[in-house]
């Protein structure tokens, strides 16, 4: 197979010319794994009816939009997608939203379901995920394997860690950030000497290493990996021969590639990072109901820190044809409007107040009623005289006249769900309603 780094220019590190034309022969290489198969358990009731990768974001997207316009913007136009737990309705948003690249010119968005081709088993581990998509890899030979999570939000040029891969003759390159050492439990830590070649890593650590002479800071990955193919190949090929493994990246294939002497690298993400703010880069693990809370009212914000208006590197989705957003009513008590938020199409504020808030698609807020500090997903309906406070409303909900959701919290607690930082989830089942599957 063909040396993927003989045809790098090695000692480029700026931006353009023959740093851009080698990320795009790296990214036309390289096929995307995007593993979609977790439960996202920490959602809780948000996540009871569909995947983590699936769960809409920022009033139009679903979160698994975010790693494939990555892959899109990026020149990687050969992708396939893992799934598994409660993955019809991110299946159906693929096919729909995503069946526009071109066959004839080996573009592709595949969906992988643990078909049991390999084993009986499903997908044991992430590791297992990719072993038992191996004849897709090999089908489509490429020279680069980049294995992605689909579950997190963030826009990176995935053709400059490829490039940076392939200019230091990697086997293995791992994208990392720096997190507080207090957070780094929840990911891999790593440690690399000056060459930033890896040197120890660890996968949720009790007690993470911080970074050489910043003992409040670690060095942690991001679960985005890049391989040279026959790399990967043959790590997983050990791996699922092994019967003591779990068959993860993070547990098993890294600290074991480190162990034997394998040339695994560290990736900056700033060095890829697109639309940098306030000098750091965007990154979210929106896997909590805060953290989704959080994230989606950030983009109400003057500057958010994710910037969704760059017409370099779009996101991609699929949105059904909407009227635009409609505010009716200027009385006194009774004016349509909406202030410091974020109203997507086919939205009604009839008479009604909505402020530091954001609305996806199809929502209705009927004369009176008040929404604050609040994430609506699409088709609810919210009649008149109600007040929402610091809530999520899942979708197709219907609030009855009068209801109170952020007021009362011991009422709120007994009704919903409501967080460590009193935030309120509101589902339709917890309303009596019927649920819509696949959402």
């Amino acid at each position: 197979m063909k040396d993927p780094r003989s045809h790098i220019v090695v000692g480029q590190s700026q931006r353009g010319g023959s740093v851009d034309r080698n990320a795009a022969q790296l990214a036309r290489s390289t096929l995307a794994l995007v593993l979609a198969g977790g439960r996202g358990s920490r959602l809780g009731p948000l996540t009871d009816w569909r995947a983590k990768p699936a769960v809409p974001f920022a009033g139009k997207f679903r979160i698994i939009d975010f790693t494939l316009s990555n892959c899109v913007n990026s020149g990687i136009r050969r992708i396939g997608i893992a799934t598994q737990y409660k993955a019809q309705s991110l299946i159906r948003h693929v096919q729909r939203g995503w069946a526009f690249l071109d066959g004839r010119f080996d573009e592709f968005v595949d969906l992988l379901p643990a078909q049991q081709r390999v084993t009986t088993d499903w997908y044991k581990g992430t590791a297992d995920a990719v072993f038992q998509n191996l004849d897709l890899l090999r089908l489509h030979a490429p020279e680069q394997v980049l294995v992605l999570a689909g579950d997190h939000v963030y826009k990176m040029d995935y053709g400059r860690m490829l490039l940076d891969h392939a200019q230091r003759q990697a086997d293995m390159t791992i994208a990392c950030m720096e997190v507080p050492v207090a957070e780094a439990t929840a990911f891999g830590v790593m440690q690399v000497d000056e060459s930033g070649r890896i040197v120890g890593f660890r996968e949720k650590p009790r007690e993470p290493q911080p970074i050489p002479g910043r003992p409040d800071t670690a060095l942690v990955s991001m679960g985005i990996y890049a391989f040279n193919a026959p790399f990967l190949y043959e790590q997983l090929i050990r791996d699922a021969d092994d019967k003591s493994s779990k068959h993860d990246f993070g547990g098993d294939i890294i600290p074991s590639a480190i162990a034997r002497g394998y040339r695994v690298v560290a990736h900056r993400f700033e060095d890829s990072c697109v639309n940098m703010t306030q000098q750091r880069p965007y990154w979210r693990d929106v896997g909590t109901i805060d953290a989704f809370w959080e994230a989606n009212l950030d983009l109400t914000h003057v500057t958010p820190e994710l910037n969704l208006y760059d017409d370099a590197w779009p996101i991609w989705t699929y949105q059904a044809q909407l009227p635009p957003a409609q505010f009716v009513f200027d009385d006194a008590g009774r004016r349509g409007e909406a202030i410091d938020s974020m109203v997507s199409g086919g939205c009604i504020i009839s008479g009604a107040a909505v402020r530091r808030s954001l609305l996806f698609s199809q929502v209705h807020v009927h004369s009176y009623s008040t929404i604050e500090d609040s994430v609506i997903l699409g088709n609810v309906d919210i009649e008149r005289h109600s007040i929402v406070r610091r809530a999520v409303i899942d979708k197709h909900c219907r609030l009855p006249a009068g209801t109170r959701i952020g007021v009362d919290p011991d009422e709120d607690r007994r009704r919903f769900h409501v967080t460590e930082r009193c935030v309120v989830l509101v589902t339709p089942d917890m309303l009596g309603q019927p649920v819509h599957s696949p959402r």
